[in-house]
């Protein structure tokens, strides 16, 4: 017989006991299947895939000794199947309940799935603290979805990775407020939004569980700040819209008005200058409404010193305070 190219490994008519063969060649098929239906351990994948590979190498050598051609398969499939074995025995999930005891924190009954002896696939904790995940676990450890229902009804769902919240999720606080957005070390940090039980809403950065970075605060008055935070207070440059139609524009330092800003009044008057504590303090020139300027120094909001008031038609006035 001359030699022929083998391109499919079921292709082995020209063998004497094609039939058994082919079933052979079939189980290892299947087999196969399912462990990568199963995305099971990719070694093993591997190892069974190299199997096929030396049965054809068999056919291809032996196609003038069809007969020593099987007792070759059943030796490689001796060798599969203790392979498929250990695959199964180190992976198959099993349902059952055990009680955690060890004076940890995360200590209590789980009832769920296991793999290896480790909580794995889907299950519930009952902590001893009286909270309760319940979801997603992997190597012994809340990881993928899950939630949380903490005993003082605050309540977290969303990611988990290695115990903690970590990805996007939504914290659910007992008094109605809640956030929502992302996740690291079990801290808000990244882009959120944080909904006030008293109505205020903020949308913005989050930094190790504060608001830190840049932002918006809608308030339940109506005023409104957006610009630079540190530790949930303002800090930086920012912008504050008053409810009665007044607006600020500057710089902040722990949530009062403090540096230079403009002030801009609803009337028409314009502030520009320094500030301290959310008043005007230091040099500062009052634009008004009528096209004159006031130029001076102010304490606490007060005037101080002597003021020079300058008209549009280019007359000055000095009066001192």
């Amino acid at each position: 017989m001359e030699n022929q190219n083998v391109s499919n490994i079921n292709d082995i008519s020209y063998l004497k006991d094609n039939e058994t063969l082919n079933d052979i060649i079939n189980k290892i098929n299947n087999i196969i299947k399912e462990i990568k239906e199963k995305n099971e351990n990719d070694s093993i994948v591997n190892q069974l895939n190299d199997i096929i590979t030396k049965i054809n190498q068999i056919i291809e050598d032996n196609k003038k000794k069809a007969e020593k051609i099987g007792q070759h398969i059943k030796n490689l499939m001796n060798d599969m199947y203790i392979k498929f074995e250990k695959l199964n025995n180190n992976n198959i999930r099993s349902s059952k309940t055990k009680i955690y005891n060890e004076g940890k924190d995360d200590d209590g009954k789980y009832v769920g799935e296991f793999r290896n002896n480790l909580r794995d696939g889907k299950g519930i904790i009952y902590f001893n603290s009286g909270d309760r995940y319940q979801g997603d676990w992997k190597d012994d450890k809340r990881e993928g979805k899950g939630i949380t229902y903490y005993k003082n009804g605050d309540k977290y769902e969303g990611d988990y990775k290695n115990n903690k919240w970590e990805g996007k999720g939504t914290f659910y606080y007992n008094d109605n407020s809640k956030y929502e957005g992302e996740f690291k070390n079990h801290k808000f940090e990244g882009k959120g939004t944080f909904y006030y039980k008293d109505g205020s809403k903020y949308e913005g950065e989050f930094k190790n569980g504060k608001i830190n970075g840049k932002g918006k605060k809608i308030y339940k008055t109506g005023d409104i700040y957006e610009g630079d935070w540190k530790d949930g207070k303002w800090e930086g440059k920012g912008i504050i819209y008053y409810n009665n139609g007044d607006k600020y524009d500057g710089e902040f330092k722990n949530d009062k008005k403090e540096g230079k800003g403009i002030y801009y009044y609803k009337q028409g008057h314009i502030y520009f200058g320094e500030l301290k504590n959310d008043k005007k303090e230091g040099k500062g020139v009052i634009y008004m409404k009528d096209g004159n300027r006031e130029m001076g120094d102010y304490l606490k909001d007060e005037k101080v010193g002597v003021h020079v008031t300058l008209q549009p038609n280019g007359k000055s006035t000095l009066k001192k305070y």
